[in-house]
C-alpha cells in the first residue's frame, strides 16, 4: 500500500511504478471551483493549489478575478450551464447560492447532469445549516439543490456552515470603522460565527480525500459568544477597544437598511437573532473532528480583516 495516501487501489498494483501511475492520474484530475472569487471560493482555490491539484476557476469576469498563477481561469455563469465545459474535470465545488433562486432546481439539474455525463465523480456543495429548518425561501432553494446533487450518481458532500463571521463587515463594519462601536438589538443573543477560511478547509478536505461521500457537515466557529462578547473579541483581534450599544428592534432594523441591506433581509437577520437569544446555538465539533484542531476564533478573523476594519475617523 502507498505510504503517501494509503488509498491506492489494488488494480494499480503495489510496486513503485504502479503507485506513481496512480498518483499521476489522481493529481492530474482537475477540480472546477464555482464562485472562485467569492468569500469561500477564493480560499478553496488556494487550498487545492497547495495540494498540487489542477484548478479550473469559474468566474463571470476573468480579467478582474485576480486569481493565482497556475489557475485555469474560465469565463462562465452557473445560470447558463450549457456554456460550461467539464472536459477533464473530475470534481466540482458548487455554490448553489449563485443560481437564480426562481430557477435553481432546473439549473442545478442541467449543470449537474452535464457534469456527471462528462465524467465528474465528486461534487462538494456549499449550502447552509439552515437547510434543515424547513423554512421557505433561500434555505428551501439550497435544500432543493442538495437533493439534485444527491440524486446525480456522483459522490457528494454538503458543507453547511452557520453564521459567516465575514458578514460582520456588512452588519457592523461601518460603525466599527467610523465610531469604534457595535450596535445590536439583542445584546445577550448568542452566535457561533465561523471564519470563511475554515469553511474552505472543510470543502477542500471533502474534494481531496476519500471517506466523505454521502456526508453533510454542519459547521460553526469554535466559540459561542453573545453580541457583547463578539464586540469584545473583535476589539481583541484589532488591538483596540470596540464598544457595544444596545438598540431597539426598530433602530436596529433601520441601521441594517441604512447599511444597504434590503428590508426583508434586515428583518430575517433580526428574526434569527431573536431566536438565538431564546435558544442559543451550540458549537459544532465537526471542524475539529475533520482537521484535528480547533477553528479560527472571531478575534483571529478580526485580525485577518484588520485592513477592512481600520478606523476612518
Amino acid at each position: 500500500m502507498c505510504e503517501v495516501c494509503r488509498t491506492c487501489p489494488t488494480v494499480f498494483g503495489s510496486g513503485p511504478a504502479s503507485i506513481v501511475r496512480f498518483h499521476t492520474m489522481r493529481f492530474s484530475m482537475t477540480i472546477l471551483v464555482t464562485g472562485a472569487t467569492g468569500t469561500v471560493g477564493r480560499h478553496v482555490v488556494d487550498r487545492l493549489l497547495a495540494a498540487g491539484r489542477p484548478v479550473r476557476a469559474l468566474t463571470r469576469n476573468p480579467q478582474t478575478a485576480g486569481l493565482p498563477e497556475g489557475v485555469d481561469v474560465v469565463q462562465g455563469d452557473l445560470n447558463r450551464p450549457g456554456d460550461l465545459s467539464f472536459d477533464g474535470v473530475r470534481g466540482v465545488y458548487l455554490v448553489p447560492g449563485i443560481f437564480d433562486p426562481e430557477h435553481a432546481t432546473d439549473l442545478a439539474e442541467d449543470l449537474v447532469g452535464r457534469a456527471v455525463a462528462a465524467g465528474v465523480g465528486r461534487i462538494v456543495s456549499l449550502t447552509s445549516s439552515g437547510v434543515t429548518t424547513g423554512r421557505a425561501g433561500f434555505y428551501e432553494v439550497l435544500h432543493a439543490v442538495e437533493q439534485v446533487v444527491e440524486k446525480s450518481g456522483a459522490a457528494w458532500t454538503h458543507v453547511r456552515p452557520g453564521e459567516f463571521a465575514i458578514n460582520k463587515l456588512d452588519f457592523w463594519g461601518e460603525s466599527i470603522r467610523t465610531e469604534g462601536v457595535v450596535r445590536n438589538a439583542y445584546p445577550d443573543g448568542v452566535g457561533v460565527p465561523i471564519h470563511e477560511a475554515d469553511i474552505a478547509e472543510v470543502a477542500a478536505i471533502a474534494l481531496l480525500r476519500d471517506g466523505h461521500a454521502g456526508r453533510a457537515y454542519d459547521l460553526t466557529g469554535p466559540e459561542a459568544l453573545t453580541h457583547r462578547q463578539q464586540a469584545e473579541a473583535i476589539g481583541t483581534g484589532l488591538g483596540r477597544t470596540i464598544a457595544f450599544e444596545g438598540l431597539t428592534y426598530g433602530r436596529a432594523r433601520r441601521a441594517y437598511i441604512e447599511a444597504g441591506l434590503p428590508m426583508e433581509i434586515a428583518e430575517f437577520i433580526l428574526g434569527y437573532q431573536a431566536e438565538y437569544a431564546e435558544e442559543p446555538p451550540s458549537v459544532s465539533p465537526t471542524f475539529e473532528q475533520l482537521t484535528g484542531r480547533k477553528g479560527r476564533t472571531l478575534a483571529q478573523w478580526a485580525t485577518d480583516h484588520a485592513a477592512e476594519l481600520a478606523p476612518t475617523a
